[in-house]
């Protein structure tokens, strides 16, 4: 509507000035200040008009062009682009966003879980224009993406036993989410890049029996490891006083009356030959 109204503008302010001109010429008058108006809003809305041809597209973003009903499949990219100025240009972000649901699921015994997830989700920039042809309002995030997660979410949590989503199974639920979710709204075109889960909120009585059962298993490997140390300790006396009796019985075989009177003869020697006063019995 811009790009008409400028057109008009310039049209008729040409005109006039045209007018105003050719009177000017007949009559031998001075230029009239209407020739100089009209010229000059002829110059502006004719730019204003030019500029209706070119279209600026935002960084992270694509434009879908709609010419009265008629959409291009191929979508403009960042930048300046040539478009038709009485085309309608739509722009849509293909930057990576973020949608937040926290929600109560049923566990596979049936147990209520409190889930926290996030999905992280893009626009691909190929599939822009038949978005905006077959999403009502090309709002796919309201009409594609949440339903569909917040019904694959809770599908996927129903295959889990809650007391496995207290520690170990948590990346498994987040992979399995975004692997569903993926194969539903990537035909529609949304890429799903990932789907933390930021929290798991169990019942508190699970959550207490699950840490005694934690605390239980703790203590057992504390008795365990007591156990196999003590168990070593008695090893290694074990061992020692086997080694000790061997040395006895070593040296009590190598004992002899003949070596013990020669020992003896070898002290009562050394006591006589000492300078010291003394009295030797044999």
């Amino acid at each position: 509507m811009l790009f008409i109204l400028s057109v008009l503008i310039t049209i008729a302010a040409f005109f006039v000035w045209r007018n105003a001109t050719k009177q000017v010429r007949q009559n031998n008058i001075a230029f009239r200040p209407v020739a100089r108006g009209s010229i000059l809003a002829a110059g502006v809305f004719g730019v204003l008009a030019l500029l209706q041809c070119f279209t600026q597209i935002p960084a992270g973003h694509v434009g879908v062009v709609d010419f009265f009903g008629v959409v291009s499949d191929n979508t403009l990219r960042a930048g300046i682009n040539v478009v038709n100025p009485l085309a309608n240009v739509i722009k849509y972000s293909i930057q990576t966003q973020e949608h937040k649901e926290v929600m109560q699921v049923l566990s596979r015994e049936g147990l209520t879980i409190g889930l926290e997830v996030s999905a992280l989700y893009r626009l691909n920039p190929d599939s822009a224009a038949r978005v905006y042809k077959t999403v009502a309002g090309g709002d796919y995030e309201t009409i594609i993406l949440i339903p569909q997660f917040r019904s694959i979410s809770r599908a996927v949590a129903a295959s889990f036993q809650a007391s496995a989503l207290y520690s170990t199974e948590r990346e498994r639920l987040g992979s399995s989410i975004q692997e569903e979710l993926a194969k539903t709204v990537a035909p529609r075109g949304v890429t799903i890049e990932n789907t933390p889960i930021r929290n798991v909120a169990l019942p508190t009585q699970l959550t207490e029996a699950i840490e005694q059962k934690q605390r239980a298993d703790q203590e057992s490997q504390r008795m365990e490891f007591i156990l196999t140390k003590e168990k070593q300790e008695a090893d290694r006396k074990r061992i020692e006083a086997q080694g000790i009796a061997d040395f006895q019985k070593i040296v009590t075989l190598g004992i002899s009356e003949n070596l013990l009177r020669w020992k003896g003869i070898e002290a009562t020697l050394k006591i006589a030959e000492s300078n010291n006063a003394k009295v030797i019995i044999v």
